[in-house]
């Protein structure tokens, strides 16, 4: 949906553009301007000194601290979405822990495809195994992008190439090298107020940076931030809820968004961000001529809160959905009416309750108010109409600390050229402790807790790193010959953290044999519902050891070439060896080509090979059901891993590997520079989640040929299997109540394709200082070999190929003069298509951005400006009644409409 037609948005946008022209703009904008000229120095992609980023064999775009903070948005992984094309990151409003932490895509990868690292080193991943990430990124654990500060950041460095053999594990989609600010005086102090056109969204925050000096030869730059940002709200009525209404439930409540009460009973939107605060330190100090003392770390922290679906009071099963019943009695009765399910309590015996209240009024939708009034009355029986009559919806959250130190010595040992060294230690933790309310572990009945702590992950890595490098002169040469060794070992951990007993607990209403029937398996489910409580703690580790080498000079003036080399030996999955090459040749003084082919993988994280969650989702037949991941390596994994060996491979899980090339030139057209530069990724073996596994099914496999099997239930399968000796029953606590499940294994692979297109140009308007700078995106990903171990639905597919558009782009103004400085820009984001919504086609939409800024003093900037500033917004979704979704959740910029923002800049 267009709140103006293409024509008139274009319209508009030119004269924005000539507004923000006639415009000036202070000093703020010169590290933006700077870095339009391609000669940034850069420490990515190349171990070489001193390096521009334009003479490299690999693009690498350098992205300055300017850019960042004049931007809408607060969070970094917004502000990448806007100014690097082939960077994709969105809203997760009912994603369960990818809400705390939403995965980012990188040309079109997988979140764990990309390497983080902060000043050149690694970064720990994030807590947060994307379980609902959309598709592309369901089960990747990818590193905490929102922890980083704008305001503390120099510049960001991103590879857009594979780099395995120079990095390591995650580099095949590209690098993203954070570089932290290293000043040693100045400050600068920043408030910002920002809300949507709608009114809700309201975000603040207020952050400083300043550099004090160490000593006399170092210096400390330490950067804090607090913010807050208050959920948003685009939802409809769902249809269900509304025709319980109009059949006269007056028990459907309303939901309370940000204190304010809506309408409807279905969240969609972004979640509440609460007391989140950062600060980042990084220092260095001189210790004599030839070395170097550094440190720098973080501590973060913040609160994120969102909604889950509705439960519906009629249907919601393990809760609410009782069986066929007698209309007139509410006795068991096939063929009978549906009814809510009735739980008789201890004291009581097969005859105190009836088995459900049949749901004989308003259609349907209404319970018989007598046999109501009965079981509320009696003692003996329960209801969980008696708690919510009007259904429920839980809220979710976490509350995520990250946590950061890295400290070394650098510098030259006196060896005719300088040996260079770098020796460096880091360690690096990011825990979340989730929450879950306003529900319930029905199998408790109506001694449940409507609060729980499921528990909680944590993803801890520790590194050491001993990096060297020499220049050895080469006669004839243009430049020396740059030789660069080195040695890192990493351990990473995934810890999980048992819940509250009643967030897990297999309460009196539910079996624990498994007996369907009074008094025990009356049906309710266990466990806090819509995000199940972790029943023991675990901890699980993984090590591995590398060693790399890397050459690189120039041949001539015009010819540079490059070569690299990584072996790495994984305690869990053994060794890995991965090489490169790349060369960049100068045809002109105004035109150059490159080109790079490597090699590359990705190994399983700890987490991904351990965790266990359960989840309520959607099943295949539309209602919603507890969904679990387990290891492969756990006991129901075997027997699934025992199903699928019967009629084809055994599943394993094992490292991705990659092969990817870069191509590409960079030249003049007068005074616009250019960089056109194509790439191909082809990812075996690719680590993901399977679909789900009936689990019913698997058991009932397992119960070939076993005496007196009784699969009639889950539960029932697993005594009769105990009883046989086929398993033991012990190894499969905690997951009796899974209707289904899936593990991670290596299930297919992709061949992602694509172009990347950047444009900067100085313009001359007579007064002032001007510049316009174009960069896009074409990614294409297609699924090869779907289903080696298990079958891709679709839907996945679909997903892995079309959830992402293949366009995406942005022309960017920037003017400065005097006082003032503007910037206006029009981004431009694809068609694509919305899986989770039956596969809708989803056009194209243009938005535009604003911003100008005032300097009303020498050190105090007043800056005002606007996103996506017509309001625009994604096709709305043609199923929205079903759950209540407006607007497809999956979109590539959000599903907020427009917003403006108000900044207070004081520097010295």
């Amino acid at each position: 949906m267009r709140t103006t037609t293409l024509k008139t948005q274009l319209a508009l946008s030119v004269s924005a553009l000539m507004l923000v022209g006639s415009l000036s703009t202070a000093s703020f904008g010169q590290e933006s301007a700077s870095a339009s000229n391609g000669d940034e120095i850069i420490s990515t992609g190349t171990r070489r000194k001193a390096r521009s980023a334009a003479d490299t064999p690999a693009p690498v775009d350098v992205i300055s601290g300017a850019e960042f903070v004049n931007n809408a948005s607060s969070d970094i992984g917004d502000l990448l979405r806007t100014v690097v094309p082939s960077y994709n990151v969105n809203a997760q409003p009912i994603s369960d822990a990818a809400s705390i932490i939403r995965p980012a895509n990188l040309r079109g990868l997988s979140p764990d495809n990309t390497l983080v690292l902060l000043n050149g080193k690694r970064r720990h991943r994030g807590s947060v195994i994307a379980f609902l990430g959309g598709g592309i990124s369901d089960g990747a654990q990818g590193v905490d992008i929102a922890v980083m500060p704008a305001l503390g950041l120099k510049q960001v460095e991103v590879l857009r190439d594979g780099a395995s053999s120079q990095y390591g594990s995650d580099a095949i989609a590209g690098v993203m090298n954070f570089v932290l600010k290293d000043a040693s005086e100045g400050y600068t102090v920043e408030l910002k107020y920002g809300s949507t056109y709608a009114g809700d969204g309201d975000n603040y925050t207020i952050a400083g940076n300043i550099g004090l000096p160490l000593g006399e030869d170092g210096y400390i730059n330490i950067t804090g931030e607090w913010g807050e940002q208050d959920g948003t709200f685009r939802a409809v009525q769902r249809g269900d809820a509304a025709a319980l209404i109009a059949a006269g439930n007056t028990a459907v409540g309303d939901i309370s968004v940000n204190t304010q009460t809506t309408e409807f009973v279905q969240y969609w939107g972004q979640p509440d961000i609460t007391d989140a605060y950062k600060i980042f330190i990084n220092s260095g100090i001189e210790l004599s001529d030839n070395m170097e003392a550094y440190a720098f770390g973080n501590y973060a922290e913040r609160t994120v809160e969102g909604g889950f679906f509705f439960r519906n009071p009629t249907n919601r099963g393990g809760v609410f959905r009782g069986p066929e019943v007698d209309p007139l009695t509410g006795d068991a009765l096939a063929g009978g009416v549906a009814s809510v399910r009735v739980a008789t309590l201890p004291g009581g015996d097969a005859t105190t309750c009836p088995r459900g209240i049949p749901l004989t009024s308003g259609g349907g939708l209404i319970p018989d108010p007598t046999i109501l009034a009965a079981v509320t009355a009696n003692p003996l029986c329960f209801s969980f109409l008696e708690m919510f009559p009007g259904g429920f919806v839980p809220r979710f959250g976490g509350n995520n600390r990250d946590f950061s130190i890295v400290g070394g010595l650098r510098g030259e040992l006196d060896m005719g050229n300088g040996l260079g060294y770098d020796i460096s230690g880091s360690y690096g933790t990011n825990k979340t402790d989730f929450f879950i309310s306003n529900t319930i572990n029905a199998s408790l009945g109506p001694d449940t807790p409507t609060s729980f702590v499921p528990g909680a992950y944590e993803q801890i890595e520790t590194s050491f790193n001993l990096d060297l490098n020499y220049g050895v002169p080469m006669e004839g040469w243009a430049s020396d010959l740059g030789i660069a060794a080195g040695f890192e070992w990493h351990d990473e951990q995934f810890d999980i953290t048992a819940g509250d007993p009643a967030s897990f607990q297999l309460g009196p209403l539910a079996s624990p044999t498994g007996v369907t029937g009074f008094p025990t398996g009356q049906g309710f489910s266990s466990s806090s519902n819509g995000f199940g409580g972790f029943a023991q703690s675990s901890s699980n580790s993984q090590s591995n050891i590398a060693l790399y080498g890397e050459l690189e000079a120039d041949i001539t003036d015009a010819f540079t070439l490059q070569a690299a080399l990584r072996w790495e030996d994984y305690d869990l999955f053994g060794t890995t060896t991965n090489w490169k090459i790349g060369g960049l040749y100068k045809l002109t003084d105004s035109m150059r080509i490159r080109g790079t082919y490597s090699t590359g993988f990705h190994a399983p994280s700890a987490g991904q090979a351990n965790v266990v969650n359960t989840t309520t989702a959607f099943n295949t037949f539309g209602e919603l059901a507890d969904q679990g991941t387990i290891p492969l390596t756990s006991a129901p994994g075997q027997l699934a891993a025992d199903f699928l060996a019967s009629t084809g491979p055994r599943p394993e899980l094992g490292p991705e590997t990659a092969d990817n090339l870069s191509l590409g030139v960079a030249f003049d057209t007068g005074p616009m520079s250019w960089t056109v530069d194509y790439f191909n990724i082809s990812v075996k073996d690719r680590i993901a989640l399977t679909d789900n596994f009936n689990f019913q099914d698997v058991l009932d496999f397992a119960g070939t040929g076993v005496v007196g099997y009784d699969g009639s239930s889950i539960g029932a399968a697993l005594t009769t299997l105990d009883a046989a000796g086929a398993i033991n029953r012990s190894d499969f606590t905690g997951f009796e109540d899974l209707a289904a499940f899936r593990f991670f294994t290596n299930n297919f692979d992709t061949k992602t394709t694509g172009i990347d297109v950047v444009g900067r140009m100085p313009v001359d308007l007579g007064v002032g200082s001007s510049s316009v700078s174009i960069a896009a995106n074409y990614t294409k990903t297609r699924v090869k070999n779907p289903g080696k171990i298990v079958p891709l639905t679709g839907n996945r597919i679909s997903a892995l190929e079309d959830l992402l558009p293949n366009w995406k782009g942005n022309v960017m103004f920037n003017h400065e003069q005097g006082m003032w400085r503007g910037l206006a820009r029009i981004n431009y984001y694809g068609p694509w298509t919305d899986v989770g919504n039956g596969g809708t086609a989803i056009g194209g939409e243009f938005l535009v951005d604003l911003e100008v800024g005032a300097k009303v003093m020498d050190n105090v900037e007043i800056i005002v400006g606007a996103a996506n500033v017509f309001d625009n917004f994604p096709d709305e979704n043609p199923g929205q009644l079903g759950i209540g979704q407006l607007y497809p959740e999956a979109s590539p910029f959000g599903f907020n409409g427009g917003s403006y923002y108000v900044k207070l800049r004081i520097t010295g």
